[in-house]
């Protein structure tokens, strides 16, 4: 698209937006762009402010706003408000409470679409099919069926045109990150366009229903044989890109503390399950279910967790858990000098830093939240606290640390719903401090050595290659002409040579494999 037209469009689109943000009293955010003041100014002389919007905070009439601009803005406040350290606690607060909740489609789309996407009629896909939408969110809406082998299903289908909404919004958004790179210096530390990017692909899965279908399906595998928590099935031969057909699955909302009690379920126990579910999750397998606010979760008439709704997961590598666990129980501990060390050693936090001023700012924020109640303790809050001072310390964004800030703060929130005096964590900690000696203690660092060695050995003949032909082209290119006998011996020499350096490393993997077999 021709640049000066995409600008164009994206500016009379930067118009609408300011007559929204001013419908809801909320343009304040374009007072802090150089640009756009004159514009907030202007639309502030005409703004009306009714009783109800006047007994709202500023993070409130922004979460309005927001949800009045469509689906990407909804997802952008969910992003915000796991940024506690660019728009203030606050708001970030009031941000978190976005429902991402629409008026539903006419059930004939829907009909439509199903027919559409899977090929057949829908009477021969299901042999009932209920009209009345369950649930309707910005991107698809649910309806209850059931198959005709008998099956009780739920059906989710994509909004009629919501791929094209999408695009135009994360274009608009991705044309403002690359602006602020370039005309705001000091930005680039928080890469914008890399978190629009990020946003870009969370979107693209939610806009195939086949990939969340497939998330759920990781994540029940994941779970299989732990009757604490249940993931419903993938019927796969009603799934396709715009429709997902689930097992239908249900139960008392987590959030429902009066309906729990009536059930005769003990909360601290449903609590302790939560707590280890989320835990495994995040430090075992590395893949979590980040949108788990109430609505997703149930509590089944057997006491299972019961989770719906996989179109925004989270991943997290090997070494994010572990300087993750390593942060986490140094916070517990209140060993502050630990958490700096933790950061430094990750290198989230550059050399030429100071490791005892981190130490301090980790002081600075872990005290004031453990000398509270332990009720009132929150990690969650913790690591927004942590990322307000990446400024300071010139620590770069960690997009997948923030998805699961977010997650951490709803897991929180329930708890807090079903017992403010329980905290979750303290709850997990044993399970944490279990998994550390499992996968941070002495064995644990000989067996990642030794897999490293073995990483090293493997890729030894690949590597030897490449300087083969390396030295090859550059005799070519007018270098030293090097004879194929003494290509061949230097290669045998390099091989003995490196062999020869990691001989401690070798015999540390010969003394593991001992231990292991004794």
């Amino acid at each position: 698209m021709n640049r000066a037209l995409r600008a164009g469009r994206h500016l009379v689109r930067l118009v609408t937006i300011a007559a929204i943000l001013a419908r809801y009293d909320a343009a304040f955010p374009l007072q802090r762009v150089g640009g756009a003041r004159l514009l907030a100014w202007w639309f502030h002389l005409w703004r009306r402010r009714s009783a109800e919007l006047r007994s709202l905070r500023p993070g409130q009439r922004l979460a309005l706003a927001l949800q009045a601009m469509g689906p990407a803005f909804i997802k952008l406040g969910q992003a915000l408000s796991t940024r506690a350290d660019l728009i203030g606690e606050d708001m970030a607060s009031d941000l978190a409470q976005l429902q991402d909740r629409l008026p539903p489609f006419p059930t004939a789309e829907a009909r439509a679409a199903i027919e559409r996407e899977l090929g057949k009629p829908i009477t021969e896909l299901y042999a009932a099919f209920d009209d009345e939408p369950t649930a309707a969110a910005s991107i698809a809406q649910v309806h209850f069926a059931r198959t005709a082998e008998g099956d009780a299903v739920a059906v989710k289908v994509l909004r009629p045109g919501i791929a094209a909404k999408m695009a135009r919004d994360l274009d608009l958004f991705e044309w403002l990150a690359h602006l602020a790179e370039r005309w705001q210096p000091s930005l680039r530390r928080l890469k914008p366009v890399a978190v629009v990017e990020t946003m870009r692909e969370t979107v693209r899965i939610e806009m195939d229903l086949r990939l969340e279908a497939a998330a759920a399906d990781e994540l029940r595998q994941n779970f299989a044989g732990d009757d604490g928590f249940r993931v419903p099935r993938v019927d796969w031969a009603r799934t396709a890109r715009t429709v997902l057909t689930l097992e239908r699955v249900g139960g008392i909302r987590v959030d429902d503390r009066a309906a729990l009690v009536a059930a005769g379920f003990d909360l601290r126990d449903l609590l302790t399950r939560a707590a280890a579910n989320f835990f495994f999750q995040v430090f075992r397998d590395g893949f979590f279910h980040a949108d788990m606010h109430p609505g997703n979760l149930f509590i089944d008439t057997d006491g299972a967790l019961v989770a719906v709704d996989f179109g925004i997961m989270g991943r997290l590598d090997r070494a994010t858990r572990f300087y993750l666990a390593d942060m986490l129980v140094a916070f517990l501990n209140r060993d502050y000098r630990r958490v700096a060390e933790v950061h430094f050693e990750a290198g989230y936090v550059p050399r030429d830093q100071s490791l005892d001023g981190f130490a301090q700012a980790a002081r600075a924020i872990g005290e004031p939240i453990f000398g509270r109640p332990v009720g009132e303790i929150s990690l969650g809050r913790l690591l927004a606290q942590l990322f307000q001072v990446t400024q300071q310390f010139q620590m770069e964004t960690q997009p997948q640390l923030l998805l699961l800030q977010k997650t951490m703060v709803l897991v929180e929130g329930m708890g807090r719903q079903l017992d403010p005096e329980i905290n979750m964590w303290l709850l997990a900690r044993p399970l944490v401090e279990e998994w550390m000696r499992a996968n941070r203690g002495p064995e644990a660092r000989l067996a990642d050595m030794l897999s490293q060695s073995a990483e090293l050995l493997e890729r030894l003949p690949v590597t030897l290659r490449r300087v083969e032909d390396l030295l090859v082209t550059i005799s070519e290119e007018g270098g030293v002409p090097l004879h194929p006998d003494a290509l061949e011996a230097l290669a045998k020499r390099g091989a003995i040579e490196i062999l020869g350096l990691p001989l401690w490393i070798i015999a540390l993997a010969l003394a593991a494999i001992a231990i292991a077999l004794w």
